[in-house]
């Protein structure tokens, strides 16, 4: 159209001929998506098929920023106390992957020193309630969870000796028995091995 005749219509034909594109341009759009569909370019999408997860689910306003998280698996965006205390939670085994007294020392104090940070820092979130821990009762308790850890696995080895045991005599009895079956017939072979 001319800029002269688009002068000329009243609001309402302008109206109406925008509402007209907008229809056309969904026509065009179904059109597009229909023909991707008979090509088949939807059918090899990720989740093809599969229930959409968390349909019928309450709405949460924030549920893409918590499937980006998940997904990208991206930590320390928590409050420090909440952070505080999911690495509590995960300290003793942290500390079980330790090999010597001065590595569970030196974690302990840097844990220790993280909660005294969160302390002194001006609240933000719920309140810290992670005690700190004391660094020689940790060393003493990381002892005791290694010594049960050593001696769980000497039972088990202990356990598969025994199971191997029975086993070895009976395989030495057959072969015995084949031993002497090879004897009586001269050296020949059997069938039997």
């Amino acid at each position: 159209m001319d800029d002269e005749t688009e002068r000329e219509q009243r609001p309402e034909e302008r109206r109406a001929a925008a509402a007209a594109r907008i229809a056309q341009q969904q026509t065009w759009v179904d059109l597009q998506l229909r023909k991707a569909r008979e090509r088949g370019d939807f059918d090899d999408l990720p989740g093809y098929g599969k229930p959409i997860t968390g349909l019928g689910d309450e709405h949460d306003p924030d549920w893409w920023v918590k499937q980006l998280l998940e997904r990208e698996q991206v930590t320390g965006v928590a409050p420090p106390s909440v952070q505080l205390r999911r690495e509590d939670a995960d300290l003793d085994e942290r500390l079980d992957r330790l090999g010597s007294e001065a590595d569970v020392r030196r974690e302990v104090t840097e844990f220790n020193a993280r909660v005294r940070w969160a302390l002194y820092r001006p609240p933000e979130g719920p309140p810290v309630v992670t005690p700190q821990r004391d660094p020689d009762t940790e060393v003493e308790r990381w002892r005791d969870r290694r010594a049960a850890r050593v001696a769980a696995r000497r039972e088990a080895a202990a356990a598969r000796a025994a199971e191997e045991r029975p086993r070895r005599g009976r395989d030495r009895g057959r072969e015995r028995g084949r031993a002497r079956w090879r004897d009586r017939l001269g050296g020949r072979r059997t069938d039997r091995g």
